[in-house]
This record gives structure tokens, C-alpha cells and sequence, in this order.
């Protein structure tokens, strides 16, 4: 635990007085209107630098020539169907990554939009699996300011005038606008989910303006937080001698990024709202037979702030009414004519037409006088297609229906509930800001690396209610072959928070009733009421009720590596969701138990080696849910076999002993158990030797996909450790002790097995082989531990040979490398240099980081752990770092080249929080003895159970509603 006085004494090096007058932070010390003392801060004016890819030696690339030719083969193949690979290093966006993001807009879900800290809108994610990086350029605020006497005038777009096309004075777009804004006295403070720009006397010297943006992303509020939409409210302080009228303009693109616009057949309408809100309705036609997008801008009108629109204008000289035009009638009058309201909907484009829109909001602000003008954007694409055909709704529709004009809903119930939002984004974030044992660079980085859940291309649909049409015709029918899986869901008594039982046998189905086959027949629901519970420390502030059901979620590994919910990597993100949205975390833990025991029969061909199998093995624990069909086509990652992984099966009974203590959700427990048994019987054929642990097999049979392992290495081996005591302590409080005593048995063998096979006096070897990297000291070595720790379970290894393990890393690992301030590399020999064995081990890896740091935390080593952490601040999100802020990638060399964008991993910064302030139900949990066991004869010396005794077991616990029940079988 943190002590109390370990950071009082450290100075805050980002202060808003460093970066805004303190007179100007008094003028807006009102309404939340000036930036909060913890934030992510950038003058506007800052360079934006091109982001450097890391690249492969001369000696991985003969390594990798193989798999790299089938590898464009595959994505050439995948091409010819129209679908995108998941994993595809060979095609490149024409705009190069700059170090130039934002925070993001929006909720969870439903489709994403960035924002760079400059005002540009960018990184489009409306279509899942698809990031269009580039910014369009017409979607802007601008202001026009007159002062009384007509002396003064000022116009400016409120975005400094730093990229191309600019400066054609004959042109009739965009470059035709007043880009007057230098940025040097303009200044962007992040802190997700909102972010402060101030204008800090730009244009005008005597008007301070500050523009707040607020996206609905509430911890616990399972509605709000899967809007499409954000608000923009603009704080505007006269300090001057003169009354100024003040005109506010956003305009917007009938564009979904790219080169959407040019397609055709969009359509603009112009539309008064209830209480003031209206605006223009921008209806988006997709190509290639996406669902529309319709994207609605408006402001709302007061008694001192007039809001007109100008609902079509185009970027080019053939356009009625060009963007020079609408410039110069917003330089002449400050505002459109009302009878703009009254056109009605726009004649569709043509292919190559840009069409834009304007909303205008206009008040007068008395000398030393106040006002605020509110704009907000919504974005309504009800039905989500993936490429093989399945259709769904978005959460949002449950209750905003189907139509795509519900985005006039949603911009009105935004710019009436933005307040509402931010009480309750304040509340969650105080008890962390004013915690004055951490640093402060932790505190805004926190909140920030959240990010990822909005610009991850995430999805949330709203699983009772799928679309009408689920499959194309172009992909033969999913069947999956079931074998002997007798104890399922079905005999379960408490089911899915959807409150539909499956009568299959086994699977992967969703709660929708869309999903897998087993045994050539469709899954039949049919209505049940479920018994779920939550312990408090998790769910006093859910505001929905216990039985609602919250839908599906699906996350990027990372807009580079298109996998839904790739499961090595959210063992470390599943932190974030745990805190905030634990309802969300176990649907993903409820989705992965079913395919646990789902078998899809297909061949796949696994591009490392070129050789054949199937594509989901019952009892492994799956990569991945899909890309292009996701919870019924699994495991899109193809480069290995991952059913011989060795690391999947362990964190999956890892995380749901975590989540299952941390929520004290019997139901939940019960429902996924037969998964979890499964999961570890699966495991057995990987133990050689009979010595209770597991062996690697000589080829990358873990996260780690690019890095050999042979024998006993310490990351799979540790996470087997983790795995049999996690299995044997939820054995236990389920009832079933014969299962929780095997398990017991086999950790004291294991365990013996791998402290004499890799501990050599100061940390674990990578591994118990003989090659030149063996021998290496691996960042993420006691990963079990780590997990075990953090759920409430007792410690792995004793005292000594975990901090003499942890202060190695340190020692090496981290301080080694730039004098930590990188965080720390994979790999490190002994001798101190970095471990080149291929390209993984030589990288930082930016979540392994975070969850280092928290394994550190764990072992009351608080310098130490912040220290290693801070690497990846500097390195990624301060001033004289790299530029990866807002898209943390999954890593990057010692030189800062980094590895996949937007990457998912980085959430783990979420586990450092979670040992800073354990949940109660973690600190209250009850212990299991690990050597307090029975003995178990060698007859029965293994974890598979005879069917007739697990169908007891499932019998017994299903009795089971809560802990504090006793059932009577």
C-alpha cells in the first residue's frame, strides 16, 4: 500500500498558471469552465511531429520470410472477398501518424471520433474494424467578433493554420477562411473524458475564450456511456471596455472520413428541436453496403444566444453556395437567415461533391460581462454490419430506437444532461486527483489512458434486440462439432443477465439466439428470470438495475490488429472494465466460457508454420472473438495454432477467479464454472513429465507470439502456478472440494518443479532450455503472482524471491534503458544488454509496464514502481517524449519506434489502481490455506473429474444464489 507522505513533497510540474494567466484561470473559475489543476496540457501552437515505425532487423527478417510470405498471400486473399486481415503490415495510410491526438468524442460503442489536441476531427471509427486516420479539414469552430462603434472586427477558424492546402486566396473551400489563430497564447488540457481549449485572449485580446468538450462516458451508467455524441460549451469572458457581439460557427462535413464524402447521395436538412436545440441533420449514405450514418450539429437557443443554420454549402466553385460564401455572410452579419429552417431537406449529391453544413450561434456580451453558447454532435448509425453478414442494433437503440433521426434525440438530451455528466465524471474522478500520495503525472494518465474504450473501436449492441438480417450469402453456414460435453449452461439454474437459457448442449451462442451451431442444430431460447448478485463495492453506483441486461461489448486489440476482445492482451487491459463497468467485464468473461466449450471443426491454415488445423479446439480458451464475424467465427488470428498456447487457458481461469471475487457474484461463478474446470483439464496434456507443470513447445506458444520458448519458462509456467491456486480457491467456495484438494496437490508439485528448474539465486530464467536467451531476465516473469495478488489470494513465492525478482527487473529491466525513462524492456541479459533475440524481446511493451509497476506495488515497492511507470509517461505523453499520446502504442524499441497504434494493453494502468485502492469484497475475500490439503491418492492425481461427480457438483452449486446461502442437496 501507498504510503502516506511518499509523494507529498514532489512538485507539480504541470500547473495550468504555466500555461494559461492566472487572470484568465480566475475569470473562468466558474461554471468548470477553467481547465482542473491535473490535466494533460500543449500549447496549440506545438509541433506535431510524424511518428516514427519501428522496423525489423536484417536477421528478423530472414527469420520471419516464411511466415511473411504467406502472411500476403492471406491478406491478398482476404482482399478478393473485400474484407480487410486482421493483421495486415503491408498496406499503409496515405496520412502518416503524427503526434497530434486528442481526446476522443462519444460514449462506448456506438462508433468513434477523435479529436486532436488542435481542434481537428480525426481518426473516423463509425464502420467496426475500420480507422480512417486522416482529419477532415471543413469540420471546424470558428468565431467572429465585432465590438460596438464597428472599430474592431476579428475573424478567425479557432484552430491554428498549420496543414497543407492553405493560403490558395482563390480558391472557394476551406482555404479561403480566416486561419488568423497562431496558438501561442491558446492552450488544450485533457482529462478523459473531457478537455479544455483556451483562448487566452486569440483572436480578440480583450475576449477569453474557453470551449469545453464533454463525451458521456459515466462509470457505471450503462445507458449514457454508450451515446453517440458529445457537447461542446464555449465560456465567453469580455475584458473589454466595449459591448462585443460574438458569433459561434461549426461547420461539418457530410463525411464518415476518408473520401466518404465524394460517394454521393448524402442529403442535409435544416430542424428545430424541443427547448431551444436545433440545428442540421447530415444523412450520410456508406459505400459497400454499410448501414447509413446520420450526424446531427446543433446549439442551443437562449434569450441571449440566437442559433441559425446554413444547411448545404460545397468546397468547390460549381457548389450554390461555396465556403467562401458562407464566410463572407458570416464576416457581413454574424449569423444566417432564419429562413434557412424552412428549406428542407437537400437535393442528394453528386459522386465527388463535397456537402457541408453550418450551425451559427450568436450573443452579445456586455464589457467585463459572461455568457456561455453550448453546441453538440451526434452521430446515429442504429444497425452494425460486420463483414460476413451478421447484423445488430447498437446499445444506444434500447432507447433511442432504430431510426437514424434519433441523433436530434441525442443532441438534445446532450446539451440538457452535459451538467448532470460532469457532476457525476467529477465525483468519480475527485477521490483520485486530490489523493495527495500520488504523483501527479499518474493521476491525469490514469483517467487519459481510458481513451481506449471509446477509440478502440469498440461495440456495444443491445444483445435482446439483433437486426432482422444476420448472414450474407457469400459464407457457407457455421456448424461446430461438440463432443461429450455434458455439463453446460444449460443445468445451470442462474443464467446470463438476458435472462434466456440455452438449451444447447455447449457453445458460443450469444444471448440473441444468433451464434454457433452445436450438433448441426440452432440454438432455441427461451425466457428465465435471472438471479444475478453484485456485492456492493462494485454496483452501488450501477444505474440500472441488477437483472437489466447491459448487452455485448466487443474492444480492438488495437486499430492495427483488427481481433475482437483478444483475450492475452485484456487479461491485462480487464482491469479498467472491472472498476468501471464490471457488468460489461463479465459479459466478455460469460462470452469467453462459452467458447470454451464450443468446438468449430473448420481447417484453418496457420501462417507461421504453413501447416493445417481447426479453428477452435473445445476446451481451449480462444484468442480472440473474431473480426469479421465476431462471438460465431473465432479466433481470426491465424499466425499460430493458439489452441497450444500456454498462456490463454491459465489467465481465463485467472480472470474469472478475479472478477468472481471481486463482484461476489455466485451466479456468475456457477454459470462460467464448468468453463473454468474445463479450461484446467484442457491443460494436463501440456505437463511432459509428470511433475504437475506445464512445458512450452519450442515455438512463441504465448502473447509473446514472436518470441521461442522452450521447456519451463517463467511466464506460462507462473501463470500455471496462478491458475491451479485461483482454480482450487473457486473450487472451493463452489462446493466442489474434491477439484479444489487435486488442485492443491498439483500447485505444491508444480510449484517445487518450477522454482528448481528456474530460479537461479535472484530472479526466474525466461525458460529452463539451453539457448543463448534462457537465461534472460523477462520483465513480465511472475505475471501469476501478480494476478493472484491482486484477488485477494495469497503470494506464489515467498518474500525474498519475489522482491529479489522484481528488484532485478527494476535494476535491469527498467533503469538499464535510458536511465528508466522508457519503462521496461521485455527482455534484458544478465550481463545488462538488452535481449535481441527477436523483435518482442528488444521492445518496451507499454501495458506489461503498467502491470510490472503494479506487481511492485504489490510487494510494497512504491519507488520503485512509480519510477517504472513514469517511463512510459515521458517516453509517451510528456513534452520531450515520443508523441503517443491518446494513441499508446503496444510498444516501442529502445530508440522509440513504435509497435501498433491504439493499443489495448496500456489499460493495465488500471491495475495499479486497483492496488492502490483494493475493492472491499478483494480485501474481505475469504483466503484459501494452500497447505492445509488432504491427500489424493495417484489414481485420482489429475484435474479430470468423472461426469457423473461434476454433474453433482453443477447440481450443488446451482442451489447456490449468493455466498451467504447454504444449499440443502
Amino acid at each position: 500500500m501507498v504510503t502516506g507522505n511518499l509523494f507529498h513533497s514532489k512538485k507539480n510540474s504541470w500547473p495550468p498558471e504555466e500555461y494559461v494567466s492566472r487572470n484568465t484561470l480566475q475569470l473562468f473559475n466558474f461554471d468548470s469552465a477553467a481547465p482542473p489543476k491535473q490535466a494533460w496540457r500543449r500549447r496549440l501552437n506545438s509541433h506535431a511531429n510524424i511518428l516514427k515505425e519501428f522496423s525489423v532487423t536484417f536477421m528478423e527478417a530472414i527469420q520471419m520470410v516464411r511466415l511473411g510470405i504467406r502472411l500476403w498471400s492471406y491478406v491478398r486473399e482476404e482482399a478478393s472477398h473485400g474484407r480487410k486481415a486482421p493483421i495486415d503490415p503491408f498496406t499503409r495510410e496515405s496520412c502518416k501518424p503524427s503526434a497530434s491526438q486528442g481526446v476522443p468524442l462519444g460514449g462506448m460503442g456506438s462508433g468513434s471520433i477523435s479529436r486532436g489536441f488542435r481542434g481537428e476531427f480525426r481518426q473516423w471509427q463509425i464502420i467496426p474494424g475500420t480507422c480512417n486516420i486522416s482529419p477532415v479539414m471543413a469540420n471546424q469552430f470558428s468565431i467572429f467578433i465585432s465590438r460596438d462603434g464597428g472599430n474592431k472586427k476579428y475573424a478567425s477558424v479557432l484552430a491554428p493554420g498549420q496543414h497543407e492546402g492553405l493560403g490558395k486566396t482563390s480558391d472557394e473551400g476551406i482555404s479561403s477562411w480566416g486561419w488568423n489563430l497562431n496558438g501561442q497564447h491558446s492552450t488544450y488540457h485533457a482529462l478523459f473524458p473531457r478537455a479544455w481549449t483556451i483562448y487566452d485572449g486569440e483572436p480578440d485580446p480583450d475576449l477569453k475564450v474557453s470551449c469545453r468538450q464533454i463525451s458521456p462516458f459515466v462509470p457505471h451508467d450503462y445507458r449514457d456511456s454508450s451515446l453517440p455524441t458529445a457537447v461542446f460549451v464555449y465560456t465567453l469572458v469580455n475584458t473589454g471596455k466595449e459591448r462585443a457581439k460574438v458569433s459561434l460557427l461549426f461547420t461539418w462535413a457530410n463525411s464518415i472520413g476518408g473520401i466518404s464524402h465524394l460517394s454521393g447521395d448524402h442529403v442535409n436538412e435544416p430542424f428545430i428541436g424541443e427547448d431551444g436545440v436545433s440545428g442540421v441533420l447530415l444523412h450520410h449514405k456508406t459505400a459497400k453496403g454499410n448501414p447509413p450514418v446520420t450526424f446531427a450539429v446543433a446549439a442551443s437557443e437562449t434569450q441571449n444566444v440566437n442559433v441559425t443554420v446554413l444547411p448545404c454549402f460545397g468546397l468547390t466553385e460549381g457548389s450554390f453556395i461555396t465556403a467562401r460564401k458562407m464566410w463572407g455572410k458570416m464576416m457581413q452579419d454574424g449569423q444566417f437567415d432564419r429562413e434557412n429552417f424552412n428549406i428542407g431537406p437537400s437535393m442528394p449529391s453528386s459522386p465527388g461533391e463535397t456537402l457541408c453544413a453550418a450551425v451559427s450561434a450568436s450573443a452579445r456580451v456586455e464589457p467585463h460581462g459572461k455568457c456561455t453558447i453550448a453546441f453538440a454532435l451526434a452521430w446515429s448509425s442504429p444497425k452494425i454490419k460486420f463483414s460476413k453478414g451478421s447484423s445488430y442494433h447498437r446499445r444506444y437503440t434500447k432507447f433511442y430506437g432504430i431510426s437514424e433521426r434519433a441523433a436530434v434525440d441525442l443532441v438534445h438530451d446532450a446539451l440538457t444532461n452535459y451538467k448532470h455528466w460532469e457532476e457525476e465524471i467529477e465525483k468519480w474522478q475527485s477521490p483520485i486527483l486530490e489523493d495527495i500520495r500520488l504523483p501527479e503525472w499518474y493521476k491525469f494518465t490514469l483517467f487519459n489512458e481510458l481513451y481506449f474504450l471509446v477509440a478502440g473501436g469498440t461495440v456495444w449492441i443491445d444483445s435482446s434486440s439483433p437486426s432482422a438480417d444476420v448472414k450474407s450469402d457469400q459464407d457457407p453456414p457455421i456448424k461446430v462439432e461438440s463432443k461429450n460435453i455434458k455439463v453446460t449452461e444449460a443445468e445451470m439454474n442462474c443464467r446470463h443477465s438476458t435472462g434466456f437459457e440455452h438449451t444447447s448442449t455447449s457453445g458460443c451462442n450469444s444471448s440473441t439466439g444468433v451464434g454457433l451451431k452445436q450438433n448441426g442444430s440452432s440454438t432455441i431460447p427461451r425466457k428465465k428470470r435471472s438471479c444475478k448478485h453484485f456485492s456492493h463495492h462494485l454496483k452501488t453506483e450501477d444505474q440500472l438495475d441488477g437483472n437489466e441486461d447491459v448487452g455485448r461489448f466487443l474492444y480492438l486489440e488495437g486499430v492495427e490488429y483488427i481481433m475482437w476482445c483478444t483475450y492475452d492482451v485484456h487479461f491485462y487491459a480487464s482491469f479498467a472494465l472491472l472498476e468501471l463497468f464490471p457488468k460489461i467485464e463479465l459479459n466478455i468473461q460469460r462470452d469467453f466460457a462459452k467458447a470454451v466449450l464450443s468446438e468449430d471443426g473448420r481447417k484453418v491454415k496457420f501462417l507461421a508454420e504453413g501447416n493445417y488445423g481447426i479453428r477452435k479446439v473445445r476446451g481451449a480458451v480462444p484468442h480472440d472473438l473474431g473480426t469479421h464475424d465476431p462471438w460465431n467465427e473465432m479466433n481470426a488470428y491465424n499466425i499460430h495454432d493458439t489452441s497450444k498456447w500456454k498462456d490463454l487457458n491459465s489467465k481465463f481461469v485467472l480472470q474469472v477467479y478475479r472478477d468472481f471475487a471481486a463482484t461476489g457474484d455466485m451466479a456468475f461463478g456457477i454459470e462460467v464454472w464448468p468453463a473454468v474446470r474445463t479450461a484446467m483439464e484442457y491443460m494436463e496434456q501440456f505437463d511432459r513429465d509428470d511433475d504437475s507443470l506445464i512445458e512450452n513447445d519450442g515455438f512463441p506458444d504465448q502473447t509473446y507470439d514472436a518470441w521461442t520458448v522452450h521447456g519451463v519458462s517463467a511466464y506460462c509456467g507462473c501463470l500455471w502456478l496462478a491458475a491451479l491456486q485461483a482454480a482450487a480457491a473457486m473450487a472451493q467456495r463452489l462446493g466442489d472440494k474434491f477439484f479444489a484438494e487435486t488442485c492443491k496437490t498439483k500447485f505444491f508439485s508444480a510449484k517445487s518443479a518450477f522454482e528448481k528448474k528456474l530460479w537461479n539465486g535472484s530472479y526466474f530464467n525466461y525458460d529452463s532450455g539451453s539457448s543463448s536467451n534462457s537465461k534472460s531476465i523477462q520483465a513480465d516473469q511472475l505475471a501469476g503472482q501478480w494476478y493472484t495478488s491482486s484477488s485477494g489470494l495469497g503470494p506464489i513465492f515467498d518474500e525474498f524471491k519475489t522482491r529479489s525478482s522484481l528488484q532485478k527487473i527494476f535494476d535491469f529491466n527498467v533503469m538499464k534503458v535510458k536511465g528508466g525513462r522508457m519503462g521496461a524492456v521485455n527482455g534484458m541479459h544478465p550481463n545488462g544488454k538488452v535481449d535481441e533475440s527477436c523483435m518482442q524481446s528488444r521492445e518496451v511493451w507499454t501495458g506489461v509496464t503498467y502491470a510490472v509497476a503494479a506487481n511492485m506495488l504489490l510487494a510494497g515497492m512504491e519507488e520503485e514502481a512509480f519510477t517504472t511507470a513514469e517511463g512510459i509517461f515521458i517516453a509517451g505523453w510528456s513534452e520531450e517524449g515520443f508523441g503517443y499520446w491518446f494513441q499508446t502504442p503496444e510498444g516501442w524499441t529502445t530508440n522509440g519506434h513504435y509497435r501498433s497504434l491504439i493499443y489495448m494493453r496500456p489499460l493495465a494502468i488500471w491495475s495499479m489502481q486497483w492496488v492502490l485502492s483494493p475493492p472491499k469484497a478483494i480485501i474481505e475475500a475469504p483466503k484459501i490455506n494452500m497447505m492445509d490439503r488432504i491427500v489424493i491418492s495417484p489414481a485420482t492425481f489429475s484435474l479430470s473429474l468423472p461426469e457423473t461427480r461434476v454433474r453433482k457438483i453443477a447440481n450443488k452449486t446451482a442451489c447456490f444464489g449468493n455466498s451467504s446461502l447454504q444449499c440443502t442437496c
